[in-house]
């Protein structure tokens, strides 16, 4: 079926990722086109089998689900494609949620949830929504309650936002930083979302009053 979400898991452990294989093979709109046991495997595979959703333990030898997320989302952005990652883990520590979100996870289960669930957070995320175990949610609440965070951008973000507060239009700073008008287009949606603005006006002054 052309239409077939293609999902990758990532999970050090056989089990694990034996049991998701039996989930994913009853779903008719979904094709399971790898099972990878470390983070490093799970980079490589963004170009080569151009996946729509990862299943993403944090938990693992090697880089770490955590450093995998952001590879692979900063490897997806660098190919101009959308590959949504999921944590998958046993934990919900307040810090372990705020890693992996910040990484750029679209959503975040724990290891207890039923088939059920993982199925439909595959689909809410592949959605664009973000698809969250409720402790995964209240320690996410928790920490913007007690401590509203200061947005992160990546090196090239910042140096996007920059160009956008001098003036310069998509296709200038495309330009300028030797990359694709697309590309520009995709790290401003990013940037819109992390510092909460709407329009590249507002993040003109956003930059205007924080960046250094």
């Amino acid at each position: 079926m052309t239409d077939c979400l293609r999902i990758v898991v990532v999970d050090d452990h056989e089990v694990v990722r034996r049991g998701l294989e039996q989930v994913l093979a009853n779903v008719a709109d979904m094709e399971l086109v790898a099972a990878v046991a470390n983070g490093e495997a799970a980079v490589e595979l963004v170009e080569r089998l151009q996946p729509d959703v990862m299943l993403m333990d944090l938990s693992m030898p090697g880089i770490g689900g955590v450093e995998a997320t952001r590879q692979v989302c900063e490897r997806a952005r660098e190919l101009e494609r959308e590959v949504h990652v999921v944590a998958l883990t046993s934990f919900a520590e307040q810090k372990t949620v705020l890693a992996a979100l910040h990484a750029g996870a679209s959503g975040y289960l724990l290891k207890h949830a039923t088939p059920e669930d993982v199925i439909a957070a595959i689909r809410s995320a592949h959605a664009g929504e973000a698809p969250l175990d409720p402790l995964a949610a209240r320690a996410l609440l928790d920490a913007e309650r007690s401590h509203p965070r200061k947005p992160k951008l990546t090196a090239r973000e910042t140096e996007v936002l920059d160009l956008v507060a001098l003036g310069l239009a998509n296709k200038q700073i495309a330009s300028r930083l030797g990359i694709r008008e697309r590309t520009v287009k995709a790290h401003l949606t990013s940037i819109f979302t992390a510092i909460g603005v709407q329009d590249r006006t507002q993040a003109a002054l956003w930059a205007r009053d924080h960046q250094q």
